[in-house]
């Protein structure tokens, strides 16, 4: 079965039918409304294109999200070597960063990033994706294409990639946990009495702050102040930066998302002082940044982190996405962290075995161990 693409430049021109018709069942942050939003927030400098895949009988079988963007190709990189970039970049702003072509989705974690109704063997989309990325790439001279992310449900298509050439390398680890409580109380007397009482420590901590939370869907208004709160953890990141996110993207997820949007908003006495922004996708409750107006080291990130739990027990989430990076203070209130990986390679391919062998060397993935942070239902341990 041959399969033709049919390429948009904005998400305006996509049939809406057709491409939601695919994205039926899947994360809604493939959805057409989705990517309006992304789009409009103008993030960066990224530059999307979408596609379709069509049988030889014009029946759609899979969609694609593709961009350009200028990426750091030291994004993980080890401390010392992000040290000597910064300073080789006082003089040179662009030393070491790249235009790529990448599939998936700037905002979100997908597994597979791309969306197929099942009806065409995954090597055949695999193949005719590679050749529409290598073609792009080649007439667009980007030297680099990534396609990102592959958890573990995904791991027969890594072997897919590799067979067109692409070598698969570690992303920054995710932090899940599934929801087994029926209430917050549940949750905090299911834990070991180690971790019980380092997380009721904080809390008294925040209880002594004066801190409290205020869950709430429509917060477009705040767009602004929350752009700017998100701002401040962002340029103070240590792990990760990429995205640089707008009031608009916080105003288009409010207003076209509706009730599965949510910030959870923080405060100290009754200023706002921070807050947390999320997404219902189906049974799963994404969290995907956190902002606060100051960076300070006190307990009102953890404090967040327990009310994000808490959300997603009342919100009758059955798994919380924690999103990268703080492993270990998601650890501690019992997250599972896993594996991330992406397909990369060169669209020259003498360039290629290059890529193997440099990446690797400029971008450190952390290997983490998880905890047992919850009592053994078989033992009755409490310790």
């Amino acid at each position: 079965m041959s399969l033709s693409i049919q390429t948009y430049s904005s998400i305006a021109d996509v049939p809406k039918d057709i491409w939601d018709g695919l994205v039926q069942g899947h994360s809604c942050t493939f959805s057409h409304a989705f990517w309006q939003i992304i789009e409009r927030s103008q993030l960066n400098d990224f530059s999307y294109r979408y596609a379709i895949f069509f049988t030889d009988d014009r029946t759609p079988v899979a969609l694609a999200s593709f961009y350009t963007v200028t990426t750091d190709m030291a994004i993980f990189g080890p401390i010392k070597l992000r040290r000597m970039l910064e300073k080789v970049r006082r003089v040179f702003p662009n030393f070491m960063k790249l235009r790529i072509l990448e599939c998936g989705t700037p905002v979100a974690l997908n597994s597979p990033p791309f969306v197929t109704n099942g009806k065409i063997p995954d090597a055949e989309l695999v193949e005719a994706l590679d050749r529409f990325l290598t073609k792009t790439a080649r007439s667009e001279w980007q030297l680099l294409i990534v396609v990102r992310d592959f958890e573990e449900n995904a791991t027969a298509m890594e072997r897919d990639f590799q067979q067109r050439g692409y070598c698969i390398e570690g992303n920054l680890p995710n932090n899940y946990m599934d929801i087994v409580w029926a209430t917050p109380q549940d949750y905090v007397d299911a834990m070991k009495s180690y971790y019980r009482s380092k997380l009721l420590k904080h809390l008294r901590r925040a209880e002594d702050q004066s801190f409290r939370h205020e869950l709430v869907s429509d917060f477009g208004k705040l767009a602004e102040v929350l752009c700017e709160q998100w701002m401040i953890v962002h340029e103070n990141a240590k792990e990760f930066q990429r995205e640089i996110l707008t009031p608009e993207f916080y105003r288009g997820l409010s207003t076209q998302m509706g009730a599965n949007s949510k910030v959870i908003l923080f405060y100290q006495q009754d200023v706002l002082i921070g807050h947390v922004l999320l997404l219902m996708d189906g049974d799963l409750l994404r969290w995907l940044y956190f902002g606060r107006n100051v960076p300070v080291n006190d307990s009102l990130y953890i404090y967040a982190s327990h009310k994000v739990i808490e959300a997603a027990i009342t919100l009758g989430a059955k798994r919380l996405e924690m999103g990268l990076t703080t492993y270990p203070i998601k650890q501690d209130l019992g997250s599972q962290v896993t594996p991330l990986k992406m397909a990369i390679k060169s669209s020259i391919p003498f360039v290629n075995p290059l890529v193997k062998f440099f990446y690797p060397l400029m971008n450190s993935v952390p290997v983490i161990e998880n905890r047992s942070i919850f009592k053994s239902a078989n033992a009755g341990e409490d310790a």
